[in-house]
């Protein structure tokens, strides 16, 4: 039997998985479909929250914490399997943000670093930029991870390990608590599993899978659709962003677009209508892009939680079942430092950050999705 028991294998439970087993646990993983396939694979990959002035002290615990940490794990991957998972930080540039007095204040207080560029200094940073714009914001610690990259590096790492263990195409039906202590997990094959402890890592699906246990635990799936450009020179040098939407650069040159924001259940198919927002964006950002071809179109379904705030502990009324999901845009934002959360939880730990407003009994600051 396993020590950890994990029901999903995005970001999330992957890195939650590589955690325990640094610690010695014997870990199996179950996913409902292939790792690192939906929302972690669909994503853009900045690791920041867009706007993050706008979002509450326990988002920015984890963000900071897990900002420091991606250097590290990024090093490591690429180590350990010749799979590099290219983060490139390449800074970011904010055009026209929204109250730029609570943003600067935010900065000082926080010791970020931030530029306040006059036009001719973004056009000297980024030559192929429309030339509309009256300033900007230069965050040059910002950068981005090739997402697909990363959980391609993660799980070869992790199917390395003799104590991993990983059943694919195994959707979660029903959790137990037997008389021992442990958890067992009944799926739809009619298969049955048995941990010590047992943490949902299931992203948007963790509601579903949660909710008949448990109504604290509000996730709820918000669709994104994204493009990606491969142009012929290179075209963008930093992240740009933009009234909520970004172009984020690669360092092979391609150039990903995204985000639409899109409540519509558990629906993942792409359209017509989100395509033609997004070239308009980012052809009004870098007007070359519109002489280059749409390389390639897809969605994934974002965990939206009550204010942007993650589900982090034990789920009510059970000892040795616990959940990590509700990361909203901030997935890959927050992996790392959401993994490290968990493990110390599950462990009996010395925690990273206060675990308290991550909890499911904790009252959000509001409903809303943020």
């Amino acid at each position: 039997m396993a020590d950890v028991l994990i029901v999903g294998g995005g970001i999330i439970g992957l890195l939650v998985a590589k955690e325990l087993l640094e610690q010695g646990a014997k870990v199996t993983l179950l996913e409902q479909g292939q790792p690192g396939q939906e929302a972690s694979w669909a994503g853009g990959g900045i690791v920041s929250p867009l706007y993050p002035w706008t979002y509450s002290e326990p988002v920015t615990a984890l963000a900071s914490w897990a900002q420091a940490a991606y250097p590290q794990l990024v090093a490591e991957l690429n180590a350990a399997t010749g799979l590099d998972p290219e983060l490139n930080l390449c800074g970011l540039l904010m055009l026209e943000p929204p109250n730029q007095a609570e943003m600067e204040a935010w900065a000082r207080a926080r010791g970020k670093n931030l530029g306040l560029w006059a036009p001719e200094q973004i056009q000297q940073r980024e030559p192929d930029l429309a030339t509309t714009f009256s300033g900007g914001v230069w965050w040059p610690h910002i950068g981005n991870v090739r997402n697909p990259r990363l959980l391609q590096s993660l799980l070869l790492h992790l199917q390395r390990q003799p104590e991993f263990e990983l059943h694919c195409q195994e959707q979660v039906e029903e959790f137990t608590a037997q008389p021992s202590g442990a958890v067992s997990v009944l799926t739809l094959s009619g298969n049955r599993f048995s941990a010590a402890q047992v943490a949902v890592c299931a992203g948007a699906w963790a509601g579903r899978l949660l909710q008949p246990l448990a109504a604290s635990i509000q996730v709820q799936p918000v669709r994104g659709q994204m493009l990606v450009y491969a142009p012929r020179r290179k075209l963008l040098n930093s992240i740009v962003l933009h009234n909520g939407r970004y172009l984020i650069p690669r360092l092979d040159g391609r150039i990903v677009a995204g985000s639409t924001l899109e409540h519509t259940e558990f629906h993942k198919s792409s359209t017509r209508e989100a395509r033609q927002e997004l070239v308009a964006m980012a052809t009004g950002l870098v007007p070359a892009l519109a002489k280059e071809a749409v390389e390639a179109q897809w969605a994934g379904l974002r965990p939206g939680s009550p204010h942007g705030i993650p589900f982090i502990g034990r789920v009510p009324g059970w000892d040795n079942l616990f959940v990590n999901a509700g990361h909203y845009r901030n997935g890959l934002v927050l992996a790392p430092a959401s993994a490290r959360l968990m493990r110390d939880l599950l462990l009996g730990q010395e925690p990273i950050v206060d675990p308290v407003p991550y909890d499911p009994l904790t009252p959000r600051p509001s409903a809303d999705m943020f």
